[in-house]
């Protein structure tokens, strides 16, 4: 494994600091009378909580050590080849550019959501604009969840109410450009423990979290953005593939 490249590094101390920050900050010992998940976790658009930055500020907020660990050592792992080849400014593009994607999936599906169960709340003759307006409130009718399906309702809920944070999304499209540029790289699933090649392995890893986002079933436990993790390798293959087709060092992408 190559040595920790310095943007990477960088990376990870900022995403190290603020986890250091925020719980200090939940403990009362930081910033008193401020939470830095409202502020800086994404929050759906017509929540009281949201901003703009997020899109961007979420990526250094993680839900507590072991989360930050996996994230920051894929960064490291897979990060640091890809820095060494494009240099600082590229790699830093595609990191935002693949973390920023994978929000507004997120929040694409997020507002897939809650219309839907607006409109399903609408058809009770329930009004949208009444429940909008409690939601912004940070409240609901209990016998919301009985006119309409619990699976709409909960959705609808968890979707505006539920702040996304972490580094996933970016860190997908980091594996994505990993696996174009080293498909023959052999990796491991930690449930399967049998190295699978960089050209089979991200396929089915994107390909779980698909299917985990559509069907709610995870292998890899509760409270996961799964429709991020597949925005962030979306952006990260769509700008793999531009930058292929309009690189002009050729002979670097002859290995795909």
């Amino acid at each position: 494994m190559e040595r920790i490249s310095k943007t990477v590094l960088h990376l990870i101390i900022l995403n190290t600091i603020f986890l250091a920050l925020n719980a200090l900050n939940e403990q009362h010992l930081f910033l008193r009378g401020l939470d830095l998940t409202d502020l800086l976790a994404l929050h759906y658009f017509k929540e009281p909580h949201f901003g703009w930055w997020q899109y961007v500020s979420y990526m250094f907020m993680h839900g507590g050590f072991t989360h930050l660990l996996f994230n920051m050592y894929a960064l490291w792992a897979f990060g640091t080849p890809l820095e060494n080849i494009w240099g600082r400014n590229k790699f830093l593009f595609f990191y935002f550019s693949c973390g920023i994607g994978a929000a507004l999936l997120h929040t694409g599906v997020n507002y897939y959501y809650v219309q839907q169960g607006l409109e399903a709340l609408q058809n009770a003759n329930v009004p949208k604009e009444i429940v909008l307006e409690a939601f912004s409130e940070g409240k609901y009718n209990p016998l919301w969840e009985k006119i309409i399906t619990k699976s709409t309702f909960d959705n609808m809920a968890a979707s505006f109410f539920a702040p996304t944070v972490g580094a996933s999304g970016a860190i997908y499209g980091i594996l994505v450009a990993f696996g174009m540029f080293f498909p023959d790289a052999k990796l491991m699933l930690f449930f399967v423990p049998y190295p699978i090649a960089a050209r089979y392995f991200i396929p089915i890893l994107v390909g779980i979290d698909l299917v985990s986002g559509f069907t709610g079933f995870s292998l890899f436990g509760g409270n996961i953005a799964h429709f991020a993790h597949v925005g962030g390798a979306l952006i990260g293959f769509l700008i793999m593939l531009y930058w292929k087709k309009h690189s002009f060092d050729k002979n670097r992408w002859d290995r795909y």
